[in-house]
């Protein structure tokens, strides 16, 4: 799905990535947990855990987007996710801080699938090691390196589809130093085992996901350290990659928020 406030329809049975979620009328991840920091700012590593669901009830609906024109608020719904995903990337691996995403999804007025993208909130997190890939990296602040996922402009949550770029944050690195600053990382998950439900009322699914098959581009504008770091992260990769998508997800149907009658302009 490209960014942007009109709906994509889709068609055809949902993906591996989707398919339990589907049968049971939920798709996105429990979220409000992902602030955006400022940057240079790091996040303890979550060891792959997949991010905790107590807090379900205060989930933030606020980046719910509008709805298209012509739907029906009860067959639509607004979905939020959390994820807890680890990185391999070139020669770096990481535990990024839990990232979330909100979108709708629903039926569109031809009976087709449609979607609508709402926003992505995440946080830096410290690459080991830091510039220099040493100790050094890791106790000079100066030499200090955070990586932080940023949407890439396309997604579909019945396919398991999203794009991501990710920026590349220190005291050293120019601003706007980022892989997939051009073309962003395409991700195509697969699903590790089946969902779990957590919880009926409000609805909480966990699952698992993958993709071990993604390419990694090199990094962009990053000045006279572009060469160099490059060559510390190891990229480009074309292979040896890996995301793992530990995540929970709920979601509330149109008619259940304030903007349940809230539409796209024309």
């Amino acid at each position: 799905m490209t960014k942007s406030a009109a709906p994509v329809p889709r068609s055809g049975p949902a993906a591996p990535f989707r398919r339990a979620a589907v049968l049971t009328g939920a798709a996105a991840v429990l979220a409000g947990t992902a602030a955006v920091c400022l940057p240079g700012a790091a996040y303890a590593s979550s060891g792959g855990r997949v991010p905790s669901v107590t807090t379900v009830s205060e989930t933030d609906f606020s980046d719910c987007p509008a709805l298209p024109d012509g739907v029906d608020p009860a067959r639509w719904r607004c979905e939020v996710h959390t994820a807890a995903p680890r990185l391999t990337m070139g020669k770096v691996t990481a535990d990024l801080a839990p990232i979330t995403m909100t979108h709708a999804e629903g039926p569109m007025p031809d009976g087709s699938k449609g979607q609508v993208w709402g926003a992505m909130h995440s946080s830096p997190t410290a690459i080991p090691g830091g510039l220099t890939g040493t100790p050094a990296g890791d106790h000079a602040a100066v030499l200090g390196l955070a990586i932080q996922p940023e949407y890439g402009g396309r997604s579909d949550f019945y396919t398991g589809q999203f794009s991501l770029r990710f920026r590349l944050l220190g005291a050293l690195v120019p601003h706007g130093c980022t892989i997939g600053a051009g073309d962003p990382v395409d991700f195509q998950l697969k699903r590790s085992g089946p969902s779990t439900w957590v919880s009926q009322n409000p609805p909480v699914i966990e699952f698992s996901a993958y993709d071990d098959t993604f390419t990694a581009p090199a990094a962009a504008h990053c000045g006279p350290l572009t060469g160099p770091l490059n060559r510390r992260l190891g990229l480009p990769a074309t292979e040896g990659n890996l995301l793992s998508y530990d995540a929970s997800y709920t979601f509330k149907t149109y008619d259940q928020l304030p903007t349940a009658g809230l539409h796209n302009e024309t």
